[in-house]
């Protein structure tokens, strides 16, 4: 597969193209986690919000923003995974016999994953304890405190509170709960990815409800270790041929792992920086979602975090609440069609005056406290 590499010798914007990615296909999500999610309290699709006023700055046809900053009773998208991860594991458990007895589920985060495991483990009466990496603002500490959960926090950057949780995870009555997957660990990260596709299937009614029979054009995600980017390319890669959208990720320019990983045709771990965008702040891809990623995604850009907050301002100001993360799409989607070379990344990824895009806004402004004044370039 050839490639189009604009790297930050010749344009300043960090960008890869990569041509063929709307012709490779893939397997489905497992039809039952929807109807698994419609059991549980306080289910709802979170809305798709129109924004006209996106759609004619960026000159597309017309613009919706998936709005994550409540998503079962928390502020971001994490649960539709966490909820049936731990449902299959506990699942798992009984048909095997295990001893019966609260288990402590175990995990790191750079904030919302974390949360979402401790109001599962509470809701269904299991233990957690959550590590976390430097960086998290203390707020999002106690929140994820708030949720009962014993939390311990790590000096280092994300990949070592990884590591730490693992660790931890292998005493009598723990379990790893972790987004991200690596050799010998991939199938309880599996079945996160898998928990997100609900989100996609909600896009797919709400669209049909808007008049967009067709599907999206382009779909903007956010990227950490790249799960909810697996989840993405599988629900529009898994799709009859000729119908699938072009997909972009973004993250934020201190942390970005996966356009590294593409730029060099196979997965590589980073040292991260700081980041107001603190749920992108990865340094390793997830082992089951680079495949998906390397094949499946059209583009990869990423961002300053100054772009991150004049998007989350841009979307505040037309009534959608996103933290630095969940703003990651509008500023990747700006970054991409606009300044030099933008006519040609406009081409990459397909798009014309008619075209319909969907932003990913992964997080809602309670997710990540970080200040405007915080989130300098």
């Amino acid at each position: 597969m050839s490639e189009i590499d604009s790297s930050p010798r010749t344009v300043t914007l960090p960008w890869i193209a990569r041509p063929g990615a709307r012709a490779w296909r893939c397997g489905p999500a497992p039809a039952e986690v929807r109807a698994f999610h419609a059991t549980l309290p306080g289910y709802a699709p979170t809305p798709l919000t129109e924004l006209p006023v996106l759609a004619s700055e960026l000159d597309v046809g017309r613009v919706f923003v998936k709005d994550e900053s409540c998503r079962l009773g928390l502020p971001a998208f994490k649960a539709l995974g966490a909820s049936w991860a731990v449902h299959r594991i506990l699942a798992e458990r009984a048909a095997s016999g295990a001893r019966p007895g609260p288990l402590t589920l175990v995990t790191a985060t750079d904030g919302n994953h974390g949360r979402a495991v401790a109001r599962v483990a509470a809701l269904l009466g299991q233990h957690a304890h959550v590590f976390v990496p430097r960086g998290v603002h203390p707020r999002a500490v106690s929140a994820i405190a708030a949720e009962r959960a014993r939390v311990t926090e790590v000096a280092g950057p994300y990949d070592e509170a990884v590591r730490a949780a693992a660790e931890a995870a292998r005493s009598a009555d723990a379990i790893l709960v972790q987004d991200t997957a690596w050799p010998g660990y991939e199938r309880i990260p599996g079945w996160i990815v898998e928990g997100y596709s609900t989100l996609c299937a909600e896009i797919d009614e709400q669209l049909t409800a808007e008049g967009v029979a067709g599907g999206p054009g382009l779909v903007v995600v956010p990227v950490g270790v790249g799960s909810l980017a697996q989840a993405v390319v599988t629900h529009y890669r898994s799709g009859p041929a000729g119908s699938a959208p072009a997909l972009l990720s973004v993250e934020p320019r201190a942390a970005a792992c996966v356009l590294e990983s593409l730029r060099r045709g196979a997965p590589v771990g980073i040292t991260t920086g700081h980041t107001s965008m603190a749920g992108l702040n990865c340094g390793t891809p997830s082992s089951i979602a680079w495949p998906h990623l390397r094949q499946g995604l059209d583009a990869a850009v990423a961002v300053p975090d100054s772009e991150a907050a004049r998007a989350a301002a841009s979307l505040a100001g037309l009534g959608v609440s996103s933290g630095p993360c969940g703003a990651a799409g509008l500023a990747g989607l700006r970054a991409a069609l606009t300044g030099a070379g933008g006519e040609e990344r406009r081409k990459a990824l397909g798009l014309d005056a008619s075209s319909v895009v969907v932003l990913l806004s992964t997080e809602g402004a309670a997710a990540n406290p970080h200040s405007a004044q915080e989130t300098g370039g």
